[in-house]
């Protein structure tokens, strides 16, 4: 089974004009360094060198002891090499000691890139490095909680991307990991709540009485039917794209007022991409996820929220632009580019185990509770029913 995290889509195989297009575009909405680091990404993707043996050591690397060298990354793919690995080296450009994925080439290639010590020949040479501290797991959704868990046994910390779980056996273990190995931390991979833009949101819904009334449009990639996304063993897209707007939406309302909530779908029979549903939680405060994916999307992912508390309306576009409404006052915080909290989140991850900070950590309640739902979301969609949840 792949460990990468990887898209059937590649840029490399479009016009010299399309290519360029959407490198002005990408620039234009995310900056410069971001977009060659996407680029980059696209190469790496196609590399073909790897390594016989039981792993590859980076002759170019000279200080494979530096103090800040103690990441390690299982999962060689885009997302590794164009957010993770390029948003901890800004922090020290000597984060990552060792990558590990099935496909060898994308190891070396990472390591290389980032100037790593080594390329793993199997993911346990990397759980067992008594140097590494902090793990990222960016694999096949699949493997995300399998990976995690061997981390946390072997004392490690992890920051599992999302979903960090594909089925309920592997919430229960995970949860059951992080319990007994109460030094290490984990972090998870839904990086939106940490996007000054929500932050932003949360301050002024914080002000407000009542219950929240939240919706939220999202139009994402087309993929493939053929696409490993889809594979039943990884959970769809519902694990791999709609968890992002569960998750937020439960931030919104909160863990404490959320439960019982009750998962509510209005989907066609057997859809693999298209979903519309309701959450309506214990508050009272209601939510609605709309997720169209019907062809190609230029500019990436979509995303447009709506919601309303006490005197409060708000909008967001893309995580770029906010619009806040209270009563006679209205104003629009903007970003010069989308921010969608990927340097926030995956940074915290890594200054969290630098500075043994464990404020920085998700506890085990949102840990379970954020999964609960995004699982029920599956379920009921699947079962085309209403499906209840409760946090025990």
């Amino acid at each position: 089974m792949s460990t990468a995290k990887t898209d059937s889509f590649s840029y490399l195989d479009h016009s010299l004009s399309f290519k360029v297009k959407k490198v002005l575009r990408y620039v234009a909405l995310d900056g410069v360094s971001k977009t060659v680091a996407k680029v980059k990404a696209q190469y790496h993707m196609v590399r073909t060198e790897g390594f016989e043996g039981a792993r590859w050591m980076n002759p170019a690397c000279k200080s494979p002891d530096a103090k800040g060298r103690f990441v390690g990354v299982i999962g060689s793919g885009k997302f590794a090499h164009s957010m993770v690995s390029f948003y901890a080296a800004k922090v020290d450009s000597r984060f990552l000691r060792a990558a590990y994925d099935l496909n060898r080439a994308r190891a070396r290639s990472l390591v290389s890139d980032y100037g790593a010590v080594y390329a793993a020949g199997t993911p346990e040479e990397l759980i067992n490095d008594p140097k590494i501290k902090l793990v990222y797991i960016a694999s096949n959704h699949a493997m995300h909680a399998e990976y995690a868990i061997q981390c946390l046994d072997a004392g490690k910390s992890v920051h599992i991307e999302k979903p960090q779980v594909v089925t309920d056996d592997q919430l229960e273990r995970l949860i059951a990991a992080q319990a007994r190995n109460p030094n290490c931390m984990v972090f998870l991979g839904f990086n939106r709540p940490r996007s000054p833009h929500f932050k932003t949101i949360q301050d002024v819904f914080a002000k407000q009485p009542g219950t929240l009334m939240v919706n939220w449009f999202i139009a994402g990639h087309e993929m493939p039917a053929d696409n490993w996304y889809f594979s039943p063993a990884e959970g769809g897209r519902v694990l791999g794209n709609l968890c992002h707007w569960t998750d937020l939406t439960l931030s919104m309302v909160g863990v404490d007022k959320a439960f019982p909530c009750e998962i509510v779908p209005a989907c066609p029979p057997n859809t693999m991409s298209d979903f519309c549903v309701g959450i309506k939680f214990n508050d009272a405060s209601l939510a609605g996820i709309t997720f169209s994916a019907k062809g190609h999307t230029f500019e990436g992912v979509h995303e447009k929220l709506n919601a309303h508390k006490g005197d409060a309306i708000v909008s967001l576009i893309d995580f770029k632009d906010t619009t806040i409404e209270v009563v006679e006052k209205k104003k629009t915080f903007s970003t010069r580019h989308r921010n969608h909290g990927h340097s926030e989140n995956i940074v915290n991850s890594y200054i969290a185990v630098r500075d043994n900070d464990r404020s920085r950590a998700i506890d085990i309640k949102y840990n379970k509770a954020t999964a609960l739902i995004f699982l029920a979301v599956k379920r009921a969609i699947e079962e085309g029913r209403n499906v209840q949840v409760t946090l025990d």
